[in-house]
């Protein structure tokens, strides 16, 4: 009559069940002569019952030892703790492999490896403006990471945080030659330059790894004290040398702009390379709308997501609240080619938002006036039923202006002007 034995052990890291029988004379075949240990045969020769027990006690005693190491201390988000769980560099690398990026030419450009992932593109499975802003930022955080110069702040630098100094989007020009898709592996480099005596620009492009076709141009500009004025809340910033795109320092605690200290003018000169990815002779001009423009969206309240780190709304998230105002056929039939942006007052959390849009009458192209003799062509998404009728007849201008802004009583302040290009999908 066979017998049978098991035991189990159990310590903070293992968790082990053994088990052993023997035959009562019944001949049995070489493998069941096993102890197994979760579920696994090992080949041994058989022992039963106290003696099995020990054995296994004795072999194991190492390895439910527990291991004594002092316990982390509590993570935490604020300063040693922050600083550890973030990691920053307090020089400069070279390689970032975790973000699959390097410091080339010189060591003064950013490139770094991207792939296009699901939750960033449409309907139509390309990206968005919006994946494309996000890309730029997250680019431009990265290069300042990898030169040692991040402090804790959103991308600035030691000497920014010391004399409590943020970043403040002033004007962003970005062009798109064509969109990346779903999965499509991207190179996007960017690198800083000088502009003037007191200015810096940040440019980028972003080019399709496979192909080497540049998708996407972008740049900004930093003008200060000598270049601007100042309008109670509201900043303004004077184009007068022709500027594509700028950025500017701000107080965080006075929240008005701030000159260029030397310190930090020290900290980023080393990095700069003249050289454009847009060139331009002169800023385009962006007039003011009023509440008589042909769309208007209102009532538009921010979430609690759409903050950033300096706790106002993200600059992307306003491209959103602008491209939404336009009719749904448009944007089915159309993607956006060029947009500019000028930033003129930051939008809190308990803000409510008017967003308004007027066409350029004048924009629209030839093709789409419908002949007389022939009459409109039909695209295949209208034959398909994916587009109505009468918006396959709509003559649509390319060109808008853009305006949001705050909506206080009677009271108005323009948050962001905007100007946008577009051109016919590809289908």
């Amino acid at each position: 009559m066979a017998s049978s034995s098991s035991c189990a052990f159990h310590c903070s890291r293992v968790s082990i069940r053994c088990s052993a029988s023997e035959g009562g004379g019944q001949h049995r075949s070489s493998s069941s002569n096993a102890v197994r240990v979760n579920g696994a045969a090992h080949r041994a020769p058989l022992q039963v019952g106290a003696a099995l027990e020990t054995s296994i006690n004795r072999s194991l005693a190492e390895l439910s030892t527990p291991v004594l190491r002092p316990p982390p201390p509590p993570l935490t988000w604020g300063g040693e703790d922050r600083v550890r769980r973030q990691n920053i560099p307090t020089e400069k690398q070279t390689v970032d492999p975790f973000r699959q990026a390097l410091i080339v030419e010189g060591g003064v450009r950013y490139q770094q490896t991207l792939v296009v992932r699901s939750y960033e593109v449409g309907p139509d499975k390309t990206a968005t403006m919006e994946t494309v802003l996000n890309l730029l930022q997250e680019t431009a955080l990265n290069h300042v990471w990898m030169s040692g110069l991040l402090g804790d702040g959103f991308g600035a630098t030691h000497g920014m945080i010391k004399n409590n100094l943020i970043w403040v989007v002033s004007r962003m020009h970005v062009q798109v030659d064509q969109y990346p898709i779903w999965g499509e592996v991207l190179d996007i480099d960017t690198w800083v330059g000088s502009s003037g005596k007191n200015g810096m620009r940040r440019d980028w492009l972003i080019r399709g790894r496979n192909s080497g076709d540049i998708f996407v141009r972008a740049t900004r500009q930093a003008i200060l004290p000598n270049d601007q004025w100042i309008d109670g809340a509201t900043c303004a910033i004077k184009m007068s040398r022709g500027f594509i795109s700028t950025w500017v320092m701000m107080n965080k605690v006075t929240r008005r702009l701030s000159k260029m200290p030397k310190e930090v003018r020290g900290e980023i000169a080393p990095w700069f390379i003249d050289r454009h990815a847009i060139e331009e002779e002169a800023a385009e001009k962006i007039i003011k709308l009023d509440s008589n423009a042909k769309y208007v969206d209102s009532d538009l309240k921010p979430k609690r997501s759409d903050l950033d780190m300096n706790h106002h709304v993200n600059n992307v998230k306003y491209v959103r609240w602008m491209l939404e105002t336009l009719p749904d056929n448009f944007l089915q039939q159309h993607q956006l080619s060029s947009i500019i942006l000028e930033y003129r007052k930051e939008c809190g959390s308990s803000d409510v938002v008017q967003s308004i849009c007027q066409p350029d009458e004048d924009s629209v192209p030839p093709e789409e006036h419908v002949s007389m003799v022939t009459g409109p062509s039909l695209l295949p998404e209208i034959i398909s039923g994916h587009h109505s009728l009468a918006g396959a007849l709509q003559q649509w201008p390319t060109k808008y202006t853009h305006l949001l802004q705050l909506k206080a009583g009677d009271k108005h302040e323009e948050i962001v002007r905007g100007r946008t290009t577009w051109k016919k999908k590809i289908t």
